[in-house]
């Protein structure tokens, strides 16, 4: 099982959606901040200014992709000085692709490429909290190809949809989700010590380990059948995975084994003790009282309530 694949799965919730945006000068915008969701715009003609939710305004050339994983609030505008209009379209809210001159004017024009993923709060996992609000990624030649492909196909179907659009353009919202977040992990920045997930992600002996426990949670591992898959002395793998991982070897199973239930809780009509024993439980009685622990709530009630109304699972580390 590819971790990172497993991650996105089990957190994505809904449907992507994206815009094709051509802004005309003077122009800018203030995108919304929005809980639960990751945003991304693509700068496909011309070039803007970024103001994040922190820090320096940035410069967003032909190609650049900018990258927002806790759907916090930012700002667009040809030039540094020129006032952000506020929320006049919300790509993760409008659920259709649209193309659009947004500002009828006859400056200089920008085209824009921006979407948004819905992600179940319920869902999120440790390996979002690592990320930086703005992940901005420079085009660079010969860099990042397959993002550089995904984002080509997007932009022509969003320029001139047709038949087959809604299903196409669904499928590649989800490959270049997967390909920022690739892209994010795999750069090494130049100097830098790398640490945390981007890190363990990295490390073929930790990531091993993971690999393991996402391939099969039911599994009865112990620290030292973790350490044998990862190809290390038991206190040497304890060490490396707490480090990068930020937890314990042993409750970041159990965390995902409980994360597991609640998606299958939530998304399958199997029974209780089908899940406990698909998460590495011997016995429903005691799936329950863990279950109980982690999330405030019992199994059977869980799933027949609401998600707005659930108690949120807090985040491991």
């Amino acid at each position: 099982m590819d971790v990172l694949s497993d991650v996105v799965a089990s957190m994505r919730t809904g449907r992507a959606s994206s815009a094709r945006i051509e802004w005309r000068a003077p122009w800018g915008q203030r995108f919304p901040g929005r809980a639960g969701a990751a945003g991304f715009q693509v700068v496909l003609r011309g070039s803007c200014k970024l103001f994040p939710p922190q820090g320096d305004p940035i410069t967003l050339n032909v190609g650049d992709v900018a990258f927002f994983p806790h759907g916090d609030s930012y700002g667009l505008a040809d030039e540094l000085t020129t006032p952000l209009a506020e929320p006049r379209c919300d790509p993760v809210e409008d659920t259709d692709l649209f193309v659009s001159d947004f500002v009828g004017r006859d400056g200089q024009a920008t085209v824009t490429l921006c979407g948004g993923y819905e992600l179940d709060p319920e869902r999120v996992h440790p390996l979002l909290r690592d990320l930086p609000e703005v992940i901005h990624l420079p085009a660079e030649l010969g860099r990042h190809p397959e993002l550089r492909s995904a984002i080509e196909l997007l932009g022509a179907e969003a320029a001139n949809p047709r038949l087959g659009a809604d299903i196409i353009v669904r499928a590649l919202l989800d490959m270049l989700l997967l390909y920022l977040l690739r892209a994010w992990f795999e750069d090494r920045p130049a100097g830098a010590e790398v640490t945390g997930w981007a890190a363990a992600l990295n490390d073929p002996d930790i990531s091993a380990a993971l690999r393991a426990i996402h391939r099969a949670p039911g599994e009865p591992w112990t620290v030292q059948t973790l350490a044998d898959e990862a190809g290390l002395s038991r206190a040497a793998f304890a060490r490396r995975f707490q480090s990068l991982v930020g937890q314990p070897p042993l409750t970041y199973l159990t965390w995902w084994r409980l994360a597991t239930a609640g998606r299958l809780l939530h998304g399958s009509d199997a029974p209780l003790h089908e899940i406990a024993r698909r998460v590495g439980y011997t016995s429903e009685f005691a799936f329950a009282a863990a279950f109980k622990r982690e999330y405030g709530i019992a199994p059977g009630r869980y799933r027949r309530t609401p998600p707005p109304a659930r108690t949120n699972p807090p985040i491991p580390g």
